[in-house]
């Protein structure tokens, strides 16, 4: 989730877990605690390309992780603070359901993480929630304005806390079922006209959980499509993209190709700009949403590694200008 999801998130859980020994300290712990696993972006700063790829979400979103730093922040806090009436273990539950809760929510996103790095490389998402999604964040955001205005009485305080964290924790299960009903448009669709598949995801679309970006795997290509929850119609529009695997051959560095194909969980296409071979990855949908026929937000230049430098979601609000903002809303209702 975004950075700021998960500061209010950890100002709620340490407000939760350690507001009554620790007062606001446990706020700004519960922060600290719930913002270490994106420690990675520092090497944003001297890797590129494939490598930034492959570090983004990866040991610092491990369990392994979580566990070294949960310990190690827990000591260093108790020695800082010098709270003698307050244990140890106490720090160790702040820092570690924090710390887990980060790596928890972002397994809802499309990048995944590697859970079980260094010793596999492997993500995990569930492709449930946007990487930024308001309502997601509606909860804790208030109840953390209220609890840095609000007096030190401590049972009201975690009450607030945890309110703000159920109706996150509500909102993912309303996001799962959303997902639910996209996902049953989408077999009814596949069962009704006969249409061959080998699987398919779905995902949603910019801040919301109501518009689902749909991708059909087929031998040779994709069928791509957008269901609203609320659409009326039963069956969903698909759009047939080919794969383009061959031009792969074209690629100056295979073990990159091999990387992406396997980042991308086998769903990519492949595509010639002029002379720049690029691979899209589909999980993280288009450029726009008005066409499913445009451009992926998520693509990187084989032949031109340079050009890979801030890679995620590249372009992902081209073109959304009022006139557009408005008929994705109007997509978003069903229209």
């Amino acid at each position: 989730m975004d950075s700021l999801t998960h500061i209010v998130l950890g100002a709620c859980i340490g407000e939760a877990l350690a507001g009554k020994y620790l007062g606001r300290k446990a706020m700004l712990l519960g922060i600290i605690g719930q913002s270490i696993p994106d420690i990675d972006f520092i090497s944003g700063i001297w890797l590129k390309g494939i490598d930034q790829i492959m570090a983004h979400r990866a040991f610092t979103h491990s369990i392994l992780f979580a566990v070294i730093v949960s310990l190690l922040l827990s000591w260093i806090s108790a020695r800082m603070l010098h709270l003698h009436n307050l244990r140890l273990r106490k720090y160790i539950l702040l820092f570690s359901v924090n710390i887990f809760v980060h790596i928890f929510i972002d397994t809802f996103n499309a990048y995944g993480t590697a859970i079980l790095s260094p010793f596999s490389t492997t993500r995990y998402s569930f492709n449930t929630l946007f990487v930024a999604d308001p309502l997601f964040s509606f909860g804790p955001f208030v109840a953390t304005l209220w609890l840095l205005f609000a007096k030190q009485r401590a049972t009201k305080n975690v009450i607030v806390a945890l309110s703000g964290i159920a109706l996150s924790s509500l909102y993912i299960g309303y996001a799962v079922y959303n997902k639910t009903i996209a996902d049953s448009a989408l077999e009814h669709t596949l069962a009704e006209k006969h249409i061959p598949s080998s699987g398919y995801i779905s995902t949603p679309t910019l801040f919301n959980s109501w518009l689902w970006f749909i991708v059909v795997k087929q031998q040779q290509g994709y069928q791509v499509g957008y269901r609203s929850i609320f659409d009326k119609q039963e069956n969903v529009v698909l759009h047939y993209i080919p794969r383009n695997d061959s031009l792969l051959r074209q690629a100056p560095d295979q073990q990159v190709v091999q990387d992406l194909i396997k980042f991308s969980n086998n769903y990519y296409t492949v595509e010639k700009w002029h002379d720049t071979l690029t691979l899209n990855i589909l999980r993280f949908g288009q450029i726009g949403w008005q066409d499913s026929s445009t451009r992926f937000a998520f693509y990187y230049f084989l032949n031109q590694p340079d050009g890979n430098i801030m890679i995620t979601q590249r372009g992902r609000f081209k073109e959304m200008d009022t006139k557009n903002i408005s008929r994705f809303i109007r997509r978003i209702q069903g229209y």
